[in-house]
């Protein structure tokens, strides 16, 4: 008879202590597109308008492993002193965090996962404009990390109250 080797891959006795990190749900939480000048503003379609866009990240914790994530974007677009439009997104998201250290923790809430759920706002911001009779607006790519930085520093580097804001 010969002995079978032992098997040296199971995990020791006791939890796992592999972080995850899952996406449970994303959702719009709130949507406003106003078109207050309309049909005049839509009669400028030769002008470029001027657009001021401002993002705001906030968290804030659901149960003892999971957290909300919203990511608030606002885009005002002007004809000169004429407002063409509005438009206002809250696109938020429920994320499961397990085993994450503490110094990652915030780190990930406002930079990672806002990073995560940006495509799937943009998109929504794009249809919203489009469908308002204006062509999409098309943001471009926020860095995250950079504003976390920003607001860090803003802050005296101390730890974010759950929020990040910034303009694009």
């Amino acid at each position: 008879m010969s002995e079978q080797p032992e098997d040296t891959t199971e995990v020791a006795a006791g939890e796992d202590t592999t972080p995850q990190v899952g996406i449970l749900a994303q959702y719009v939480k709130d949507l406003s597109f106003e078109n207050p000048n309309a049909p005049q503003s839509l009669q400028n379609a030769g002008a470029q308008p001027r657009i001021e866009v401002n993002v705001n990240v906030g968290v804030r914790r659901v149960a003892d492993e999971a957290y909300e994530v919203d990511l608030r974007i606002e885009a005002i677009a002007r004809h000169e002193a004429q407002k063409a439009f509005q438009v206002e997104l809250m696109y938020s998201g429920l994320f499961a965090l397990k085993n994450v250290p503490e110094e990652a923790l915030e780190p990930f809430l406002l930079v990672e996962a806002p990073r995560m759920l940006f495509p799937f706002a943009r998109r929504i911001i794009a249809d919203c404009t489009r469908d308002g009779g204006f062509p999409p607006l098309l943001l471009d790519p926020i860095d995250f990390a950079a504003l976390f930085v920003q607001q860090r520093q803003a802050n005296g580097g101390a730890d974010l109250s759950g929020e990040v804001a910034g303009n694009a």
